[in-house]
């Protein structure tokens, strides 16, 4: 099985290979690219445990803002052998959650902290694929580039921090066979985990200024989009979705925005997140609040504020 997995990856230099893009670009990458070799068996690279303290600490506010979330995203997916990873923007776990029966063998998989799974060091595979491409995806078993990683199921969201740059990777990881079928809905838990985070992230940068929110109209986004709003009603912050809906630059910002409250378009537009939410979680405010990304307090006073709390 694994010299037929490398014959698959090799064949794809002569356009001989499987039907498998965008993974079949991943892999050319891959080999020609990062001139990696698919039938590597070298265990991942590894940081030492002062390179790992030094990531963690560059990562420290996400990963405060991110505990939560990986402990309510393992209690929702551990029982299914899975273990849940945050990485930084190389690809480097600086944060796990996992249970006592299966972390040997993960430990021995390399999904553990410190092991680098940037695409340059592991070929195809879902952390560092993810990180390549900015978008919340499946590596399925043999989509992996290496042999040795074929028995892996990884989903992966990327993270973006406040100021919109790319910032690391959500990721649910599984050994066990049988996940094939569940590759939606896993996408769908793990992106919305990735959007819980970035949206307290958020909060918690810009401590007592108000958050706007804007409508979305991808479903798929990793990024809440989300303007903090200062007490002069100026735009002082803006997330990665809310940048691209908007057109914004760091420059744009710096010269000051006019709050939505001075914009009907925008408070139209938090006007329709709102109702959206409301709606798709059928009225429950609490279950609306948190696929937003802010607390059920904050929701209320918005739904006061934009009208929706009448008739």
């Amino acid at each position: 099985m694994a010299q037929a997995h490398a014959r698959d990856v090799l064949a794809v230099l002569d356009g001989a290979g499987p039907a498998l893009s965008p993974v079949a670009a991943s892999w050319r990458r891959s080999l020609v690219l990062h001139g990696l070799d698919p039938e590597n068996r070298k265990a991942p690279d590894t940081l030492s445990q002062r390179e790992l303290a030094e990531v963690q600490e560059r990562m420290g506010a996400l990963r405060a803002a991110a505990s939560d979330t990986l402990d309510a995203l393992f209690q929702a997916v551990g029982a299914q052998g899975s273990c849940v990873l945050l990485t930084d923007s190389a690809g480097v776990p600086v944060d796990r959650r996992g249970a006592a029966a299966d972390d040997p063998v993960f430990h021995r998989w390399g999904l553990w902290t410190g092991a680098v799974w940037s695409e340059a060091r592991e070929g195809t595979n879902g952390i560092g694929t993810c990180i390549a491409e900015q978008r919340t995806l499946t590596i399925h078993r043999d989509q992996h580039f290496h042999t040795r990683n074929i028995g892996l199921s990884c989903t992966v969201a990327p993270l973006f921090d406040p100021q919109g740059r790319l910032a690391g990777a959500l990721d649910v990881s599984s050994c066990r066979p049988g996940l094939d079928g569940m590759t939606g809905l896993m996408e769908a838990v793990v992106n919305d985990a990735a959007r819980r985070i970035e949206a307290k992230a958020f909060r918690e940068a810009f401590p007592g200024a108000r958050i706007v929110l804007l409508a979305d109209g991808r479903a798929d986004r990793a990024s809440t989009p989300m303007l903090a709003v200062d007490a002069d009603d100026v735009v002082i912050g803006a997330t990665r979705a809310a940048r691209q809906a908007l057109e914004l630059t760091d420059d744009k910002l710096r010269r000051g925005l006019p709050s939505p409250d001075r914009g009907a378009d925008l408070e139209d537009a938090e006007r329709a997140a709102v109702r959206r939410a409301l709606g798709a979680a059928g009225g429950n405010v609490s279950a609306a609040a948190s696929a937003l990304g802010v607390s059920r307090a904050t929701l209320h006073r918005k739904i006061n504020r934009l009208g929706l709390g009448r008739g």
